[in-house]
């Protein structure tokens, strides 16, 4: 719980300044068709660095690096070189490839009648993004590095100089441009310039900050190309089907990043309210913060552990683990997914209606991640069980796993994208698809999982999670209640004030924490009484 607690903290501060970024960004550019294409062009070298190796590095490093750390003479020194030696060889090369290629991969994501002006707007700022592909990978295995040797603050609280540079770049972009620019549809060379190399500038920062911190843990890196008989064989082994997995998502996400692009387009042609790729992803962001915050951060700090107990052959012990985690991880969830779900709407327009984004658009946005939130307990609880398979070094099960996963997703966002009005209710239905699909996936990993470790204590687990969504289903309809006796009759909430919006969020929000407590303290859910007791310390230190 320490360094859980310590990568909380800095994952906080850095979302915290990662919410000043976004209010900044969407102050610069709003959620219109301009902002679809600068988002669309920022997002893509998260999307090729992913696809390319990200999502093994994140999967299969940090367990093989704990191994030869308990195996190697060397306390795993060597391995580690040549395995960063590579991934780095490996992401130059295709950040260098993405650059050129950068026309191809925004066609792949943009729909076919996306508008000419915003196409080469999307394409000018993949070229001027895309080079964070390698810088994202070299701040991912000095993290990776850092994690197996015991030190887990610096990574989370390294992407607040990410998130400074990125506020000073749109900061600097309002200055020159205003805030009606994106709005007229079309921006000069000069402002592209300063959004593409400012947010690649906090990039390059966010990774080059943690070399100090890796020199004074005793790490010192040396290129290393002897690469063969080193053991990088059963490492790549491991991470094919990371990769594949990886690009079943991606695939899914194609579509999705259409649908939302298309979505924008036809709010445009039917006259209503801005909403499309920008919206879907700052409602993404909202729904992860407390994925990030609580989730990542007891599982980053579990995962080693967890990989020795697997490599020593105690399955039952690693079911009991992943159990225990998942129960303190959704005592933490239920109540911030309640809460969101009730008061997003109003959350948005507090922290995105200014500048560009007017208050309309920014509680469509605020609605779509209540809509999210349906999902959120189900991903996090996914999320803790996949690390129980790689701990296990079984990264095949999770690919078959995401396969179907994502044939679900389409197989529900398509038709009900299709079916759906345009602009903020065809966002909607994707992020209702994703939070269903993601209900199946947990409950089929579940079953499966459990049969391989003999249960997940499986009996206490279950109990505690269905006491855990009662008390939850309780704290909604209470706040519901709540919102419905407060609301102004007639008066929009995007129309009333601030002051306004913001007595109505603390005041329905406390009354769901409260009665959370309340009902989980009835039901005797004993770790929400240790997730309680844990803030306080926390507070109190």
């Amino acid at each position: 719980m320490k360094p859980s607690a310590v990568m909380a903290a800095g994952t906080v501060a850095s979302r915290i300044t990662g919410v000043f970024r976004d209010i900044a960004a969407t102050a610069a550019l709003g959620f219109f068709l301009v902002s679809d294409a600068f988002s669309l062009g920022n997002s893509l070298p998260t999307v090729i660095y992913i696809l390319v190796i990200g999502g093994a590095l994140n999967a299969v490093f940090v367990p093989q690096l704990v191994r030869r750390m308990k195996e190697d003479a060397d306390d795993g020194r060597a391995y580690a070189d040549r395995l960063i030696t590579l991934v780095g060889s490996i992401l130059l090369v295709f950040s260098i490839l993405a650059v050129v290629c950068a026309p191809l991969i925004v066609d792949l994501y943009t729909p076919d009648n996306y508008p000419a002006n915003e196409y080469d707007l999307a394409v000018a700022f993949a070229r001027l993004c895309l080079p964070q592909v390698l810088f994202y990978g070299i701040y991912t295995m000095l993290s990776q590095v850092l994690n197996a040797r015991g030190r887990f603050g610096a990574p989370m609280f390294a992407p607040i100089a990410n998130n400074v540079v990125a506020i000073a770049t749109f900061l600097l972009f309002i200055a020159v441009a205003g805030t009606s620019a994106a709005g007229d549809g079309a921006l000069t060379s000069q402002q592209v310039l300063i959004l593409g190399i400012g947010t690649t500038l906090g990039v390059v920062v966010q990774a080059l900050i943690l070399i100090p911190v890796l020199i004074r843990s005793g790490y010192h890196w040396k290129p290393r190309f002897d690469w063969k008989g080193t053991g990088l064989g059963k490492t790549g082994s491991l991470a094919l089907w990371t990769i594949g997995l990886v690009f079943v998502n991606q695939a899914a996400y194609i579509v999705i990043t259409r649908l939302a692009a298309k979505a924008n387009v036809d709010a445009a042609a039917a006259g209503v309210a801005a909403a499309g790729l920008t919206t879907y992803q700052k409602a993404h962001l909202v729904f992860m913060l407390p994925h990030s915050v609580i989730t990542v951060s007891i599982v980053t700090a579990m995962l080693p552990a967890l990989s020795r107990v697997a490599h020593d052959g105690n399955l039952r012990k690693v079911g009991d683990d992943v159990g225990a985690t998942m129960r303190l991880v959704a005592a933490l969830i239920v109540p911030i997914a309640a809460i969101f779900m009730c008061v997003g709407t109003g959350v948005a327009i507090l922290l995105f209606g200014y500048g560009a984004a007017t208050p309309q658009q920014a509680g469509i946005m605020g609605a779509i991640v209540s809509v999210f939130m349906i999902g959120l307990l189900p991903f996090t609880l996914f999320y803790v069980m996949l690390r129980g398979y790689y701990a296990l070094e079984d990264t095949k099960t999770p690919f078959w796993i995401t396969v179907g996963f994502n044939v679900v997703l389409l197989a529900i966002a398509v038709p009900l994208f299709n079916a759906s009005r345009a602009g903020g209710f065809q966002v909607g239905s994707l992020a209702l698809s994703y939070g269903i699909a993601y209900w199946i996936a947990f409950v089929v990993s579940w079953i499966i999982l459990g049969k391989r470790l003999g249960g997940l204590d499986t009996g206490r687990t279950v109990i505690t999670l269905i006491k855990l969504i009662a008390a939850g289903l309780v704290s909604l309809a209470a706040m519901f209640a709540t919102y419905a006796y407060v609301l102004e009759r007639g008066v929009k909430i995007y129309e009333r004030s601030k002051l306004g919006v913001l007595e109505e969020v603390v005041l329905i929000s406390l009354i769901g924490l409260a009665v959370y407590l309340l009902c989980a303290w009835i039901l005797r859910v004993h770790e929400v009484g240790q997730a309680v007791a844990l803030v306080r310390r926390k507070i109190r230190r």
